[in-house]
């Protein structure tokens, strides 16, 4: 009997762990495809970046795919603007600049 619950207890402990590494993974997708959305709409960012990800094919800003920014580059540039790049704070939450960012980040690791 005691075995018996011991072998339950570290089966639930697995099944936690395996449970919470699928729920950060799913949550982690959702914020990609969220920030995916974001770069294609309310962004508008595909109508001046090429990303292949988001089927953009654009030459005002610079190409992502081949400068590969990091996700301090990218958060610094969608928030304050760069270049000809208006600046989204204040346009976009801190919730989709974030998204938009990681989204971005990831699609050209």
């Amino acid at each position: 009997m005691k075995k018996k619950l011991i072998f339950t207890f570290y089966i639930n402990i697995i099944f936690l762990i395996i449970l919470s590494l699928n729920t950060q993974k799913l949550k982690a997708d959702e914020i990609f495809e969220n920030g995916r959305k974001i770069f294609l709409d309310k962004g508008t960012c595909a109508s001046c970046h090429t990303l292949s990800n988001a089927g953009s094919q654009a030459n005002i800003g610079p190409n992502l795919d081949e400068i590969r920014p990091d996700l301090n580059r990218i958060i610094m540039a969608v928030k304050n603007g760069i270049g000809v790049m208006p600046a989204y704070d204040g346009i976009l939450s801190e919730k989709e600049i974030n998204a938009v960012s990681h989204y971005v980040y990831k699609a050209t690791e």
